[in-house]
């Protein structure tokens, strides 16, 4: 199925308004506030923090739920199997060690990125005004690919 248009696809965010995709992504990816920059996204490990200290940005609407750790799993999978698989073939260590260095590496590289990727896509949620991040409170542009046209929500 192929869809002509003329108009460019929107998601969440209208061309000109300001929120750049890159940007927010990057602060969310260094834990910082999507909007500002400045003030911590997190009050603990990924337990997000009511509001912006530093620009007031209320994070309330954020919804990141379950792709934090998918994508968090995603990457770590495809970063540490073919190592492992590269270690197997050249050196040939026994199974349980085998198991004990990779699943070490695989916790530890798990920890480490799901706060960075939890960030990273609040970061995006801001950007494209998803789930409460829009300037009037609701989620603003809908693109209708089968319609070919805009609607605004309620």
């Amino acid at each position: 199925m192929t869809i002509k248009t003329d108009k460019p696809i929107i998601f969440g965010n209208k061309p000109g308004t300001g929120r750049s995709v890159k940007t927010a992504f990057f602060h969310g990816l260094k834990k910082k506030c999507p909007q500002c920059g400045k003030g911590k996204l997190f009050n603990g490990y990924t337990k997000v923090k009511e509001a912006c200290a530093s620009c007031g940005l209320d994070y309330s609407g954020q919804q990141a739920d379950d792709a934090p750790p998918y994508f968090t799993m995603l990457i770590t999978g495809h970063l540490v199997i073919p190592i492992a698989l590269e270690f197997k073939r050249h050196l040939d260590p026994p199974l349980g060690l085998q198991f004990l260095i990779w699943g070490i590496v695989m916790a530890v590289m798990i920890w480490l990125l799901l706060p960075i990727t939890k960030g990273g896509l609040i970061g995006i949620q801001w950007a494209n005004k998803m789930h409460g991040f829009s300037d009037t409170g609701k989620d603003e542009t809908i693109y209708d690919l089968a319609n070919n046209q805009t609607n605004e929500t309620t």
